[in-house]
Parts: structure tokens; sequence; C-alpha cells
């Protein structure tokens, strides 16, 4: 009998160590063939180009898809996600794939279902269901979900939501967060060791920082990220470790501040286009708090019961732990926002904090169901309806 070939999509850094645990329960099992292919962010030098990762833990990479512009603009964006769609039907045409395997909300992922939808290749996509009001990503998910015809959710809020749309409820598979593998299966790094990896100490206080674009409100980024700078000379003293963003529109725009920012102060501050999984996690237990307004923050980082200052409007309408602390994009409410998650009084209540999303593995159950599930009843999807009361 000819194994079921699981194809997985990967576009980010970000993604991929989602994934990893994934891409590996897959692999392991003798009754699967894992097909991988790698597009976006880890084709590209400025981005890291890493693919080169992926390869170095042991995986093989099937097809690469080309379709990263070097520009930043709206319609640099768009070019790429046409340029996207026309890879993908080339290489599901060449792979023949039994499933396809996203993750998420980018615009990477999106030309790839647009491919394996016309391919007639039944796509599972992870992490559907959620709000993020500020950013087009918002957009992306939703219309991934409809294209979907296996969805695997991290909450059941975002199972019902789901739901909502039309998609079947047998379809819908309430699993947690994925990223939360990594943390449970990590052998994360002591703080002496993740010192001498970036070459940087971690002086108290200390603050992990990942600002992404806010691609809704056009002109926004660097107005918000210089008043996070205004807010973090605030605290003179403290370390600052800076992620950059993904290739985003004016995603660009902040990386250059960044460095700029990091260049005046080379002894508080360092930056990295990427840390990597375990470098990232590592880093998240040694540091006192967590900037900015990545899915990090609210997904993963309450799982060390650390406080997460999350900035502005990009992932409003995510369920939250109340390790989180919202707060305006400007100086005086950031600064604020800092001081109470240096607090002692809020260390306190951190120890009483509960991931709203999970605790149990969820790779193993995603494969389960990639497995067993019959694939020739998967394609023709009838639209679910709600029975409303007024």
């Amino acid at each position: 009998m000819s194994k079921r070939k699981i194809c997985v999509v990967t576009g980010t850094r970000a993604e991929y160590g989602l994934l990893y645990w994934l891409m590996r329960e897959i692999q392991d099992d003798p009754e699967l063939q894992l097909q991988i292919v790698v597009t976006g962010m880890h084709l590209s030098p400025e981005y890291g180009l890493t693919y080169q990762l992926i390869e170095q833990d042991g995986f093989v990479i099937d097809e690469k898809v080309e379709m990263l512009l070097s520009s930043d603009t709206s319609v640099g964006i768009a070019t790429s996600l046409g340029l996207g769609t026309i890879g993908f039907a080339g290489v599901f045409d060449r792979l023949a794939p039994n499933i396809v395997v996203v993750l998420g909300d980018r615009f990477e992922i999106l030309a790839a279902a647009q491919a394996a939808m016309v391919a007639r290749i039944p796509l599972a996509h992870l992490h559907g269901g959620e709000t993020t009001e500020g950013v087009i990503d918002e957009a992306i998910r939703h219309s991934v979900t409809k294209m979907s015809h296996l969805h695997f959710v991290s909450t059941e809020t975002y199972r019902n939501r789901v739901i909502q749309m039309g998609e079947q409820p047998e379809r819908v598979y309430t699993v947690g967060a994925i990223g939360l593998d990594n943390i449970r299966k990590m052998d994360l790094m002591d703080r002496p060791t993740i010192e001498r990896s970036i070459n940087f100490s971690l002086k108290r206080p200390s603050f992990l920082i990942t600002y992404h674009p806010v691609t809704l409100e056009k002109g926004h980024s660097e107005t918000a990220i210089k008043e996070l700078f205004h807010a973090l000379d605030e605290f003179p003293n403290a370390t600052c470790i800076f992620t950059k963003p993904n290739a985003d529109m004016e995603g660009r725009t902040i990386s250059k501040m960044i460095d700029e920012y990091v260049y005046q102060r080379p002894s508080t501050c360092k930056s990295f286009v990427s840390l990597g999984q375990l470098r990232y996690l590592s880093a998240i237990q040694h540091v006192d708090v967590v900037i900015g307004n990545s899915s990090s923050g609210i997904l993963e980082v309450p799982y060390f019961r650390k406080p997460t200052v999350n900035l502005g409007d990009r992932q409003k309408g995510r369920i939250q732990a109340a390790s989180v602390i919202d707060c305006m994009e400007t100086k005086e409410s950031i600064c604020d926002a800092i001081k109470m998650a240096l607090s002692h009084e809020f260390h306190r209540q951190l120890q009483k904090i509960h991931s709203p999303y999970g605790e149990d593995y969820v790779s193993g159950k995603v494969k389960k169901v990639l497995k067993e599930v019959d694939l020739s009843l998967l394609l023709k999807k009838s639209f679910y309806d709600l029975s409303l009361e007024v």
C-alpha cells in the first residue's frame, strides 16, 4: 500500500518553529510520507536564508517556491502573492500530495491555499477562527478557513467561530496551540548558555521585544515604533533584545529603525533577524518582560508565567491570559504597562496564571487525524447552517 503523502508548507522562521514537531511526527510514521515546501522569507538572504535551518534539523526540502520581492509595499506584497500562486501550482502538480497542511494567516499561505483548492487537493489549516483586527492577516485567515477541509483550532471559542463560518463541526478539531509543544519538548537553555549563545548579558530588568507592522494602518508603524523607543528610554538600565519583523508591509521601515536604535546603545541593546526557536523560547524563560505585538506574547509567553506588554490593536480579539497587559501605542501607556509588569504585585499574580491554549501535546493529535481521515469524503463541502433564534 502506498504511503499517504502529507505536504507541509512553511514561509517563515516562526511558522516553521510551530510546525516542527508535527513534521517530526509525520516523518517518523512509517505509513506517511512527509513532503516539505518552503517559500517566502525562508529563501531570502535579507531574512537569513532560514531554509538552511530546516535542512540542519534533518529534514529534506522537496520544493522551493520563490515569491518574495525586495519590496514591503502593498504592490510588492500583492505581486508576491500572485507569483506564489503560480509557483505552488507547479509544485503541487509535481508532488501530487494527498493533503496539504498550512498554518496561520500570512500571504504566502494564502497563495498555497489558492493553488491547492484549484488543484483539488484537501487542505488542513491550523490556528483558524482567531481574530487579529489590526492586520490584513484577519481576512487571510478566514479566507483560508473557507478553502480548507480540515481545521485544527486552539480553543473551543475558535472552533465555534469556524463552525459559524459554515464549516461542518465534525471537521473542526480543538487541539490547543501547537507552538506549546516546543516548550514542552525542547531542552531550553539556562541563563549562562543563552547569554553565551547571543553574546549578550541579560541584566535586570531585561526585555524581549518583537514589533510587527499593523498592516491595516498605512504609515502607522514608524510613529508607533518611535513611541516604543521613547518608552524604553525611560528604563535606561534595562537590557533589550529585539527580534525583527517578518516580510510585511512597512516591515523594512521597522527593521531599519531598530538597527539605528540599537547602534546607539550597544551596551544595553541587541537585535536579531532571527533567534531561532530554541534561543527565542529560552530568552522568554529568562527575561523579565516580553514587549510588542507578536502572537507569541499571547500564545506562548503565558505558559512561562511571564508578563506580556501587548501594544496596540494587532492582536485585538485573541483570547488572552491574565498575564497579558494591553496598552496603547503611546510612550505614557507603554511605560505604565512595563511598570505594572515589573511590579512585585503583578509577579505574585503570575504564579496563578494558566494558559488558555491547552496542556496536551498537539502534534500527535493532528497527525492522527491527518493519517486516519477518509480522503474520499473531504473535497466536497456542504455549508453548515446554524439554527438561529431571534
